[in-house]
């Protein structure tokens, strides 16, 4: 239920065409909340008829033109009643955190190296967190929207700060019991 809510979201921020929309969750609602380019202009055109948006009337008319949208009352008025329910966590699902299970009753062959290969990953999605961080809010921003999305963006830095520090610890765990096996076999 939470992508029609993104849209609305970032329909609110600002108008925008389907592609538009589809950059900005590129460049930054992608990060919380992923969707690919069909799904967003599928829920675009779920929304239209559910009356939630509208397409903003073109100024010129013209064939394969992109049409901007905009959120009407109703959907505003279903944003914020999203917005002030309760929910409940989701209990986290990872298939990295499974195939460690698994790695304990058919072996760890492979693992690490894909291990080592995930840390990469997070350590440079925490660095374009950080660019972002240090780009969009500076020291001294004040007013509720950007402290908000700078709270959404914290998440983002505390959660890969969290998985580059366990990826670590799993590392070292590895190199250990590699240790522990050679040593193993020596003596």
């Amino acid at each position: 239920m939470s992508l029609p809510h993104a849209i609305l979201t970032a329909l609110l921020e600002k108008p925008s065409s389907g592609l538009e929309l589809t950059r900005r969750f590129d460049r930054s609602i992608g990060y919380f909340w992923s969707a690919t380019h069909q799904q967003i202009y599928r829920e675009l055109g779920k929304l239209e008829a559910e009356g939630l948006i509208r397409a903003l009337p073109a100024e010129q008319p013209a064939r394969g033109q992109k049409k901007a949208y905009e959120v009407l009352p109703a959907g505003r008025e279903e944003l914020a009643r999203w917005t002030a329910a309760s929910q409940d966590p989701k209990p986290h699902r990872d298939a990295l955190l499974l195939r460690l299970r698994a790695a304990a009753v058919v072996g760890t062959e492979g693992l690490e190296d894909d291990l080592r290969r995930h840390r990469e990953l997070h350590a440079r999605q925490l660095e374009t967190y950080r660019e972002i961080e240090r780009r969009d809010f500076p020291p001294g921003m004040g007013g509720v929207e950007d402290r908000l999305r700078h709270l959404v963006l914290r998440a983002g830095i505390d959660l890969e700060t969290f998985w580059t520090q366990w990826l670590d610890h799993a590392l070292a765990e590895f190199a250990e019991m590699s240790e522990g096996q050679g040593r193993g076999r020596e003596g």
